[in-house]
């Protein structure tokens, strides 16, 4: 039995003019009154772009004036993550489709400004000028200036002598500025400069393995028995014995600075991107950029001391008795006896 929605397919079907494809895809095209975006074919067929591109330059120019389309925003209202729709945005702005640039609010506060172009390759074609007046070519104006406006009543006509025509009335014009070659050319349009997006910075190369001191039998067995159960915990974490192999070192790396194995397991299976591409850059980028520093030992822990100072022995050199002073001198009671006489 036929649902209502196969009758009104094979109808429409039946309504499309010429005979249909054997293959291929049939367009049942109907007119949209309401709620409906215009998508370029330069967009909707564009092989530079990926499909996810261009998904979001559709869903970013249907949306209203002042939306806020940043990463975040858009990662909140699709379900893709914000790592592609960060690639993207990218791919966008490289076929300027998207602009992103920082301006200063009146306030003074630095904000981003979005602008999206339906069309950027029309954008960038020249202009034609706007007409600056109508009516009459502006040439031939000073011909028609030239005429003096004081010229005197025709002569009556000889058929009736006794009626003068009334002479026509005359508005002076004001005098046309003169046109020259070089005046008609200003109005040519002006090329509009080509729209380059700003580099962007180069990628700085990616951070090495870390390397254990001495990669002992038991530490290599340890890392690898680590990185075997990944799968077990996370099941985005699927290592290949290559993969394995090769991250061994930087695991054992966090076993040879008394890293718990439960610690090293947390630190690479929480917050979890979605989807997980590349396990193994993955699990590279994180045993790299949250590698722990050496614990420190018993005696950097210790408090610093007080260094206490020793003031050496002197003998004294009028009654040879010891006492203590930075430089030889007198005592105390041989530079008083030395004062008194001379006070």
């Amino acid at each position: 039995m036929d649902t209502p929605q196969n009758t009104a397919l094979m109808r429409a079907l039946a309504e499309v003019p010429g005979p249909l494809p054997t293959s291929g895809v049939v367009h049942i095209t109907l007119p949209h009154t309401e709620r409906f975006t215009v998508v370029g074919n330069h967009l909707a067929q564009n092989a530079a772009l990926s499909t996810t591109a261009v998904g979001f330059a559709v869903r970013i120019q249907s949306l209203p004036q002042g939306t806020e389309v940043g990463i975040k925003a858009l990662a909140a209202r699709f379900p893709e993550g914000e790592k592609l729709i960060a690639a993207a945005l990218r791919e966008l702005e490289a076929h300027g489709y998207l602009q992103r640039t920082r301006v200063r609010l009146p306030n003074g506060r630095m904000v981003t400004r979005t602008v999206f172009c339906n069309h950027p390759e029309a954008l960038l074609r020249p202009r034609p000028a706007m007409a600056t007046c109508q009516g009459p070519d502006p040439l031939a104006a000073p011909v028609a200036a030239s005429v003096p406006a004081h010229l005197p009543a025709p002569a009556p006509a000889p058929a009736a002598p006794h009626v003068t025509a009334p002479a026509p009335e005359t508005h002076q014009a004001p005098a046309p500025s003169p046109v020259t070659r070089q005046s008609v050319t200003d109005h040519r349009p002006v090329p509009i400069p080509r729209l380059v997006p700003p580099p962007t910075a180069p990628k700085s190369p990616p951070r090495p393995l870390p390397q254990p001191r001495e990669l002992t039998p038991g530490l290599q067995q340890a890392a690898v028995a680590l990185l075997s159960d990944l799968r077990r915990h996370a099941p985005e974490l699927v290592l290949s014995e290559a993969d394995i192999e090769r991250l061994t070192p930087a695991t054992a790396t966090w076993l040879e600075r008394d890293a718990h194995p439960d610690t090293i397991r947390r630190a690479l299976t929480t917050d979890l991107p979605q989807p997980v591409k590349y396990p193994a850059k993955f699990v590279r980028h994180r045993l790299t950029v949250l590698l722990p520093p050496p614990l420190p030992g018993a005696e950097e822990l210790a408090p610093a001391r007080p260094r206490t100072v020793v003031i050496p022995l002197q003998t004294c050199e009028g009654c040879e008795r010891a006492f203590r002073s930075r430089t030889p001198s007198l005592c105390r009671d041989c530079r008083t006896a030395c004062e008194q006489p001379a006070a």
